[in-house]
């Protein structure tokens, strides 16, 4: 393994099987609402944190937060602080999180298709 962060995305026991490359991208957007957070941005740009929880109403404020500190650290989210009184912030994706743009839509087309046939 090279850089470091291969090493904290790629588990140990992967051991450089070309299979790798899936278990870092599932370890980065494999958690339940990583991929949602990033498809809420990717529809609406940058938002602010309840602007983003208004989006995604079924998630908890404490998930939300820690599912984007998480992309943060990972670099697939930024934050910003964007007023100080008021404190607000804004989330936006980083540009390799804007690259994961065909992988979201990829992935709403195969979830739709696949709901599609398992209620007929």
């Amino acid at each position: 393994m090279g850089n470091a962060t291969e090493q904290a995305c790629v588990a140990s026991w992967c051991a450089d099987d070309d299979w790798c490359t899936v278990t870092c991208s599932a370890h980065l957007i494999g958690k339940k609402w990583h991929p949602v957070i990033i498809h809420r941005l990717l529809a609406h740009g940058p938002l602010g944190f309840n602007a983003l929880k208004a989006e995604i109403d079924t998630i908890s404020s404490t998930v939300l937060s820690n599912s984007l500190e998480d992309l943060e650290e990972n670099g697939l989210v930024n934050r910003a602080i964007v007023s100080e009184k008021p404190f607000r912030v804004e989330y936006s994706l980083t540009e390799q999180g804007a690259s994961l743009e065909s992988v979201i839509e990829a992935m709403d087309e195969w979830g739709d298709g696949y709901l599609r046939e398992s209620s007929s």
